[in-house]
């Protein structure tokens, strides 16, 4: 496979480099929008450990929304059946931040990838780990086999002053008595998670383990159960694109999670993992460049989830 897939991300990479102007680089949150939109990168890890990269791959960007699978499976071995009370775990169809939504569902999320339900899972997390920011990123360090990854304090400063519907979020959970934190505290450690700065090659990496039954590859420990393995792959696969899930679906048939700073990462369990990073943005959030890359490699592959 290993020529098959050298050969096919360079392929995709060469066809698709030209394609700008199809999006919009995120610029709500200021510091995102200085990111050029011209930067590309596939990075592609197999559970026999092969690495395959090309393009933008060892510059850094923030993760944003992807971290949200990073701190849900750090809370998954920690809790048991509980969790569903407060998030649930059905597709949003609706934005990523919508107050309607959880004003009619009386304070529950649907599910932890949406801001709500990532607010949850942070609020949840707070309660049970302590020094939680070092935690993740000892966590995220060792999942990706880097000790050069960190929070960019810009992202997460600029994240907190103009989050005011993320925390209205949080306030509307608070009313229902589904958040238990100071709100204050609460977004700004969730402002920290999105900031996380990782370039494609180490977050390909570092999502491997849920390709590989839960188990990081890097040092043979267990990082999930096989049973949350299992969860996590089939949330990422349903809501991971925000209300674009269905179509990332159809089109590319692999369980992934996506953030408004450009990058997606995908899985196929038993084989590999995949980032691609392509800053301009659909209108639902998504890299434009990315699903397409990602739609092109599974179908020139001939491997997917289904």
């Amino acid at each position: 496979m290993a020529n098959a897939v050298e050969n096919i991300i360079k392929t995709i990479y060469e066809n698709y480099l030209p394609m700008e102007g199809a999006g919009k680089v995120a610029d709500y949150i200021p510091p995102l929008a200085k990111v050029s939109p011209h930067k590309y990168a596939i990075s592609v890890c197999t559970v026999e450990g092969e690495k395959f990269n090309i393009g933008d791959y060892t510059e850094k960007f923030s993760i944003q929304s992807i971290s949200k699978v990073l701190t849900f499976s750090l809370l998954a071995p920690l809790v048991g059946e509980e969790l569903w009370q407060s998030v649930g775990k059905e597709p949003s169809g609706s934005p990523f931040n919508s107050l309607v939504q959880l004003e009619y569902e009386k304070g529950i999320p649907r599910n932890p990838f949406i801001n709500a339900g990532a607010l949850v899972i942070t609020d949840k997390l707070l309660e049970k780990v302590p020094n939680l920011n070092e935690r993740l990123l000892l966590y995220v360090r060792e999942l990706a086999g880097s000790a050069d990854i960190d929070f960019n304090k810009e992202v997460a400063d600029s994240e907190y002053a103009t989050g005011e519907r993320n925390k209205a979020l949080a306030h509307l959970m608070k009313s229902f008595g589904n958040f238990n934190g100071k709100v204050s505290h609460v977004f700004r450690t969730y402002c920290n998670h999105c900031s996380i700065e990782m370039n494609t090659a180490q977050l390909a990496q570092s999502f491997l383990f849920l390709a590989n039954g839960g188990i990081n590859p890097l040092n043979g420990e267990r990082v999930v159960s096989t049973r949350d393995t299992k969860r996590i792959n089939a949330l990422m696969l349903t809501c991971g694109l925000y209300d674009e899930s269905g179509d990332f679906a159809y089109k590319v048939g692999m369980p992934g999670k996506s953030g408004v700073g450009g990058g997606i990462v995908a899985v196929i369990p038993g084989r590999l993992s995949i980032a691609v990073w392509s800053p301009e943005l659909n209108r639902y959030g998504n890299s434009t460049r990315g699903i397409a890359t990602l739609a092109d490699f599974t179908t020139e592959l001939g491997i997917s989830v289904f």
